[in-house]
């Protein structure tokens, strides 16, 4: 007799919801095999005269649930190869085929080691739960496990059962989850041992309270009614991306249908550097609203290509996934890096390997593409530097780039000194700006974050200035030089004792 093994249901508790085949198979197995003797049904079956051998040993011997199951299925399975004759009965709560990692364990593995596998089904905790908690799933249904719950998973429009609740920590931890949707004052229902007479317990509370009921187990799950409030919507991506298809619609509105990539390009640099503002000034409330500004114009430019037929967002969100995973092989593949130097070094090589596999030949490649051709200048600098440095192309130290400075700054006095040009001078004075930059590299900081912080301190004194001038009565426009110099020397030394005391 070929090795063959049978799983059952034992449904959701009740013992008289048992079918008649399933009572029979169990009747006629040679060794009954549960997973667990922690389920109702299994004391009527005890008290029948049925013998059972369960895997609850296998739950106190392993760290974790995968283990558990690792061990449950193959155990099976030997059993079932070893057997000379009779039937191998493997009998689950519920349905066999809801919730059931082992059984899915056994599907995998069952044809490769030639064990055949017969799936006989169950009352599941489904079937207990529309009917207890009273809704219908044609309405929109999704079950969810406990373990691993994260937000992105919730869909509120959605009536949702999340299962495998076994005690506080847990329901703890699916309360963290769901608050990053729901307001604390959601309600949600709690269901223990829905269907089994004398141990059923529906208890609805508020969301904050999910984690300080008592009763969790084996049998509980949460239940997460629908909604279509309108607040719960907006928390979702997918809900932007139906406002952005909307406001871009012949019903929508009409500035919005008229723009163009072109047209609204400025708004995508202009909202960057608000979002650098925040930054700067370390406003997380601030920033939170500049970022949606940002992520607004991502959404309008993808929004016209979808018009267009040739990418959506979503497509934009896939690249940039594919990108992040394939750029960090020490993170999602085998490779490793023990710091932020070695990560790098991973990102460029694994950038080179992408460009290679579009077509690019890196013989012919120049050692300074890749930077855009749009940005700031002193941006733009500092990075064809750092590219012509990572060929050899370099001083040896900063005293090398000093001496330039000072060379150019020699040739940038004698331009204005003999009336050169405009533009001669102009060109001097690039030359200028561009040794300084190499300074920054030398001394690993970023010349445009160095500039930016020397403009915020200029416009902090001379605000100084311009406070204490109105102070006294007075305008900067009415005010000598040698007067708000004094006022700009007492702001240096104002900032400086700030500085101290902060210390």
């Amino acid at each position: 007799m070929s090795a063959a093994i049978t799983v059952v249901g034992l449904g959701s508790g009740n013992p008289d919801r048992l079918t008649l085949g399933i009572m029979k198979t169990l009747q006629r197995a040679t060794k009954v095999y549960v997973r667990t003797l922690s389920h109702p049904v299994i004391t009527a079956l005890q008290e029948q005269g049925m013998v059972m051998e369960s895997f609850d040993h296998v739950y106190e011997s392993h760290d974790t649930f995968p283990e558990v199951y690792d061990h449950i299925a193959s155990a099976l399975i030997e059993s079932a190869r070893s057997a000379s004759d009779g039937e191998i009965v493997y009998a689950v709560p519920g349905h066999p085929m809801v919730a059931e990692a082992t059984v899915r364990l056994l599907r995998e593995r069952c044809p490769e080691r030639e064990v055949s596998l017969t799936v006989l089904g169950g009352e599941s905790f489904l079937d207990e739960a529309f009917v207890r908690l009273g809704f219908d799933p044609i309405e929109g249904f999704q079950l969810l496990d406990s373990a691993g719950l994260s937000s992105h998973l919730i869909q509120p429009q959605l009536h949702t059962l999340i299962g495998q609740v076994y005690d506080m920590f847990t329901a703890s931890e699916v309360k963290l989850a769901l608050m990053e949707i729901y307001p604390a004052e959601y309600e949600v229902v709690v269901g223990h041992a829905l269907g089994v007479e004398g141990e059923e317990s529906i208890v609805r509370v508020p969301l904050y309270e999910l984690d300080r009921i008592q009763g969790y187990g084996n049998l509980s799950l949460i239940y997460v009614p629908r909604s279509d409030d309108e607040q719960l919507r907006r928390r979702s991506f997918a809900r932007l991306h139906e406002i952005v298809g909307i406001l871009r619609s012949p019903e929508g509105c009409p500035w919005d249908r008229e723009q163009t990539h072109e047209s609204i390009r400025k708004n995508l640099i202009e909202e960057t550097y608000e979002v650098l503002e925040t930054i700067d000034e370390d406003d997380p409330e601030h920033m939170q609203e500049e970022l949606g500004d940002l992520l607004l114009q991502i959404m309008l430019h993808s929004q016209m290509e979808e018009e267009a037929g040739t990418f959506t967002v979503y497509d934009v969100v896939q690249g940039l996934n594919d990108k992040l995973i394939f750029r960090h092989p020490h993170v999602f593949g085998e490779n490793s890096a023990k710091d932020a130097e070695a990560a790098l070094q991973n990102w460029e090589q694994m950038k080179a390997e992408e460009k290679r596999r579009k077509g690019a030949d890196p013989e012919k490649a120049s050692a300074l593409d890749g930077i855009p051709r749009d940005l700031p200048a002193l941006m733009k600098a500092y990075k064809l530097q750092k590219k012509a440095s990572k060929v050899g192309f370099d001083w040896d130290d900063i005293q090398g780039v000093f001496d330039k400075i000072k060379e150019e700054l020699a040739e940038l006095r004698e331009a204005v000194a003999e009336g050169q040009a405009p533009e001669k001078q102009a060109l001097e004075l690039g030359d200028l700006l561009f040794a300084a930059s190499n300074a920054a590299r030398f001394i690993q900081a970023d010349p445009e974050e160095a500039l930016s912080r020397t403009n915020r301190k200029f416009i902090e004194r001379f605000r100084y200035i311009e406070e204490q001038l109105a102070a006294r009565g007075k305008r900067v426009q009415d005010s000598s030089l040698e007067e708000m110099e004094e006022l700009w020397q007492s702001a240096k030394s104002h900032a400086l004792s700030d500085e101290s005391e902060s210390r």
